[in-house]
């Protein structure tokens, strides 16, 4: 079993930084794309911004309206990926979840994805 578990959330006035990290742990052979998704009240869940493997050249992908703004990394050491957020807006408040698709055996090139338990955003104005 994998579990992700996001840090970072906040209450943050507009224009303001907020940085979240997401933590895959458990039994798992491999962390291939990772992402960030968010949620607002009333809406429907929505990209964020993603990032791939590094066998996979570790690009990266963001919603029109987080570029140039938000950056996703991704520490594999600490099987970690990160969303660092700047020039935070209103729009940006919601429940932010991570996303991980895992390989769990070397023997098995199938993925399962995994989410975490969201984190709170809240973007005044």
């Amino acid at each position: 079993q994998v579990q992700l578990l996001e840090s970072g959330g906040g209450l943050v006035q507009a224009g303001g930084s907020l940085r979240l990290s997401c933590a895959a742990s458990g039994s798992f052979w491999r962390l291939n794309n990772m992402g960030w998704y968010r949620q607002a009240p009333g809406k429907q869940r929505e990209l964020v911004a993603t990032v791939t493997s590094d066998d996979s050249g570790g690009i990266t992908n963001y919603a029109d309206s987080v570029k140039g703004r938000f950056t996703i990394s991704r520490d594999n050491t600490k099987n970690t990926i990160y969303l660092q957020m700047h020039s935070l807006e209103p729009d940006d408040t919601g429940v932010y979840y991570c996303n991980a698709m895992v390989r769990t055996h070397f023997w098995n090139h199938a993925e399962s994805a995994y989410w975490g338990q969201g984190t709170q955003v809240t973007v005044s104005s």
